[in-house]
């Protein structure tokens, strides 16, 4: 997704500084001794609109300008001497300005002390300007104001502007207005992950987990028409398929995206990706050197991370299908040799990925996702007759048909987990599962052509 500009959020998100606001509101209501109000209930609100607040209701100070004034000579203090810089915000500054991007704060704190904030770490010289909650009104961030006058001062369209928050308000107020959004996420702040992740186009961890390449491959999900992208995703796992099956499945795809330890068997296979990403943390130094020089785009992540390489590169699968405006049809390889609890996680990445279709082919298996809410029936073929088939409800309330087999069922409910489809022989070749409701992870094992 293209990037032509970013606002910034300072607190929480650049600075350190969401622990300092929190006792600075104390701190104003000990020194004139009365209880303070909730954070939550003053948090979105402007610096002056506060202190209104405080004095209105608390009856402190002889004017709300008056406290208005001693709160800011405490925060800036608090900038000076206290307040530190967000762990790798300076290095993501430094990549977007070698890019060229221009950058604005957006913030519900005063310009003065917003300078004050950015000169104590050195960071004037990244932003053209800096935009207050002050300057719009007063009106908060759970209002747009302040963020359209940010995207105004910088001249670029909306659409190619992206948002960088922490605060639930924020995120969801800056995705309402339009703007694409980053939620810059950490374990201290107080924050519920659920309360900002439904409103963010990128959800993050902190500025580690970002990167300027992260964010040029994103692309919102939309109406998919036509035929599907065929997406290979190579993962890294200690058993990988073999370089033949790998080239098999290449030669299929449309888009082959590599997930880091992928790259060793990628390049056994002599398969090259349209797309590497992971951390370099599984893979030989030499296929990851061979991986980015030979992928037409690189997206990295750190090795200390949230997500695994997996999930990460099934993202950048369905942003490449999202772009091209097609259905994704996904198969997964390298992803389940040697880890039973990989091999687990893979099938949960797959039933919850909402694809139109999804697999896994191994040497010894495939496996696909059959639901009634993407691809609902898998006609097997006459080359299983003879093998063994297995179905498993991954999602409750599932129910299937099962036909062409030595266990026919019909409409026959499947309790999630449970053992019920496990071992089922296929005996006819107009075999086929069907999924009525729910999802199943459908196993078609034993083959007698590895390859296919």
């Amino acid at each position: 997704m293209d990037i032509q500009g970013a606002i910034f959020d300072c607190d929480g998100t650049l600075v350190d500084s969401m622990g300092m606001w929190r006792s600075a509101s104390s701190w104003i209501c000990e020194h004139h001794g009365v209880e303070p109000l909730p954070f939550e209930q003053i948090e979105s609100l402007a610096l002056r609109e506060t202190c209104d607040m405080y004095h209105d209701e608390k009856g402190i100070g002889d004017s709300g300008e008056g406290l208005y004034e001693e709160l800011c000579a405490h925060v800036r203090d608090a900038y000076e001497h206290e307040v530190p810089l967000m762990p790798g915000a300076r290095e993501f500054l430094d990549e977007l300005a070698a890019a060229g991007v221009p950058m604005v704060i957006a913030s519900s704190t005063p310009v003065r002390e917003l300078r004050c904030a950015l000169a104590a770490h050195g960071l004037e010289r990244y932003f053209s300007d800096i935009v207050s909650t002050e300057d719009v009104g007063g009106r908060d961030k759970e209002f747009p104001d302040v963020y359209l006058e940010a995207a105004r001062r910088l001249g670029t369209p909306r659409e190619a502007t992206w948002v960088f928050e922490d605060a639930p308000f924020g995120v969801r107020t800056a995705r309402r207005a339009g703007f694409a959004v980053v939620g810059l996420f950490n374990d201290h702040d107080g924050r519920r992950e659920e309360d900002v992740r439904p409103w963010c186009d990128v959800f993050v961890h902190g500025f580690a987990e970002l990167s300027l390449p992260l964010l040029r491959d994103y692309e919102r999900p939309a109406a998919a028409h036509g035929a599907a992208l065929r997406a290979l995703v190579v993962a890294g796992s200690p058993e990988p398929s073999s370089p033949e099956l790998l080239a098999c499945l290449a030669d299929e795809a449309d888009y082959v995206v590599v997930a880091d330890g992928g790259a060793d068997a990628c390049r056994a296979a002599w398969v090259v990706p349209d797309l590497f990403c992971g951390d370099g943390d599984s893979a030989s130094c030499e296929a990851v050197s061979w991986a980015r020089d030979a992928a037409r785009a690189t997206v990295s992540f750190p090795s200390e991370k949230y997500a695994t390489d997996l999930a990460l590169a099934l993202d950048c699968a369905r942003h490449e299908a999202a772009r091209r405006g097609a259905p994704l049809a996904v198969t997964l390889t390298c992803a389940s040799g040697g880890r039973p609890d990989h091999a687990l996680a893979v099938v949960g990445q797959l039933a919850g990925a909402g694809c139109a279709s999804a697999r896994v082919v191994e040497d010894g298996y495939e496996m696909r996702i059959v639901s009634a809410t993407g691809e609902s029936r898998w006609e097997l073929g006459p080359e299983a007759v003879g093998r063994t088939f297995s179905a498993i409800a991954v999602v409750p309330d599932t129910r299937v048909d099962e036909r062409g087999m030595r266990w026919e069922l019909t409409d026959k409910p499947m309790d999630l987990l449970g053992d019920l489809g496990v071992s089922n022989v296929v005996t006819s070749a107009d075999a086929a599962i069907v999924c009525r409701s729910g999802a199943v992870a459908a196993y078609l094992l034993s083959a007698a052509d590895p390859h296919r």
